[in-house]
């Protein structure tokens, strides 16, 4: 999309002025997020290793990186289903070999 259309979807949607936008595209930019070449923006991740990147950020902030810590607070308050487990099992069985 160009930098401009992204403006005017900025303006409608969100109410930003242009120079809003262009701050904060630039900021996603300098994160390596998104670029802008010659008035082009493309983002630089797929939205899977954006919530991935968040999830990580998260976990590091919230629980000090134990992932752990993270699961045993989700799961005090939600009972897995066994499909759940078995899930969470095959994660972390591919998890374990991609480290040998």
């Amino acid at each position: 999309m160009t930098s401009a259309e992204l403006t005017k979807l900025a303006a409608a949607k969100l109410t930003w002025k242009r120079t809003t936008t262009h701050t904060v595209l630039r900021r996603l930019c300098d994160k390596g997020l998104f670029q802008n070449n010659n008035g082009i923006v493309t983002s630089l991740l797929s939205r899977q290793e954006f919530y991935a990147r968040h999830s990580k950020k998260y976990v590091d902030e919230t629980f000090a990186g134990s992932l752990p810590a993270f699961l045993a607070a989700f799961t005090s308050k939600k009972k897995l289903t066994n499909e759940e487990i078995n899930e969470i099992r095959e994660l972390i069985d591919k998890a374990g070999a991609s480290a040998d």
